[in-house]
């Protein structure tokens, strides 16, 4: 159902003012700019929302949509937010210290509590449904999404993290051209102070802010774990970083990995030479030929036809069959 009317609020000397202006066909509602005071160093951190109508008497849904590597809570994310307005969830976008190259960025501690905080300000302003508080993020945000599931469980009802990097040093590595660094391993030294390897610190940074080393936590939370196959050849991210993530989760549950063999061939060939019953065939949400499908308990994982990408119909169609309690 397409909701016809969405909120804004307005806040204004400590003040909330509410509008409520009609939807019209695929224009994405507007967004309003909050600020929330980090607890962590007291700093002031910009996000953007959108509440709906329903969430005045009755608690919503929340999506929490994670900014890309290079850009921040302005970037237009309107497939999203559709999303979100058409099901009638709130909308946020934290910035999370914003584009990554400053130490601060990168899932660093201060990055983690600013997503944390603004969904404290969100619950605490707004009536969300504390069953269904779901995160979502592409790229640098399928980054953090999956890096907020392995250090905080506790607080997702669910998790679909697209074409995210799982390990910054596998990453920076991809990223050096005849031994030098190029753009994002230049930025990464920005963020992390120096490469793998250059000191104990550095590399405690390094595994800190991957999500390879903490996903076994993440073994109940319910996680969409997908990429395009071509990515790592058309993108920027190899598909391993996807595949190996879900082997840590596969195993922290006891449930098969998928093997090097089948790792190798969908790198090699973008298909499995033995596909499964799930495998080689268009997925209905997806709209998309599906070469690798794999389930444990409530988590899938998925290598799809395409590329550097994430497809927030299919997304949020997986997000809103998830329901599980969240912590504050």
């Amino acid at each position: 159902m397409i909701p016809t009317t969405h909120v804004t609020r307005l806040l204004v000397v400590g003040f909330a003012i509410t509008l409520a202006v009609p939807v019209r066909g695929d224009e994405p509602p507007p967004l309003t700019e909050i600020s929330v005071t980090s607890t962590l160093d007291g700093s002031r951190q910009p996000s953007r929302i959108w509440v709906p109508d329903a969430a005045a008497t009755k608690p919503a849904p929340l999506l929490v949509y994670l900014h890309t590597w290079s850009g921040d809570y302005r970037q237009q994310n309107v497939p999203w937010l559709l999303e979100a307005s058409r099901r009638g969830w709130i909308f946020l976008g934290p910035n999370f210290r914003g584009r990554n190259d400053t130490p601060a960025a990168c899932g660093s501690k201060l990055a983690r509590r600013d997503i944390l905080d603004a969904i404290d300000w969100t619950r605490k302003h707004h009536r969300v449904d504390g069953r269904r508080i779901y995160l979502a993020g592409t790229s640098g945000g399928g980054h953090m999404a999956m890096l907020m599931a392995g250090h905080h469980p506790r607080r997702f009802s669910a998790v679909s993290a697209w074409v995210g990097i799982s390990d910054l040093s596998a990453w920076y590595r991809f990223h050096l051209k005849d031994g030098k660094p190029q753009d994002y391993a230049r930025m990464i030294l920005k963020c992390l102070g120096g490469p793998p390897g250059q000191s104990v610190a550095i590399d405690r940074q390094y595994r800190d802010r991957s999500p390879l080393f903490f996903l076994a936590r993440a073994r109940d939370v319910p996680l969409d774990l997908c990429a395009g196959v071509h990515d790592g050849k058309t993108g920027s991210v190899r598909i391993h970083h996807t595949l190996l993530a879900w082997n840590v989760v596969a195993r922290a549950r006891k449930s098969p990995v998928i093997s090097d063999k089948e790792i190798e061939q969908l790198w090699t060939a973008s298909r499995l030479r033995e596909p499964g019953k799930d495998e080689n065939r268009v997925d209905p949400e997806f709209k998309r030929k599906i070469h690798l499908r794999r389930r444990s308990g409530p988590s899938r994982v998925t290598i799809f036809e395409g590329g550097h990408e994430g497809l927030a119909g299919a997304s949020c169609q997986w997000l809103s069959r998830q329901s599980r309690p969240t912590n504050r």
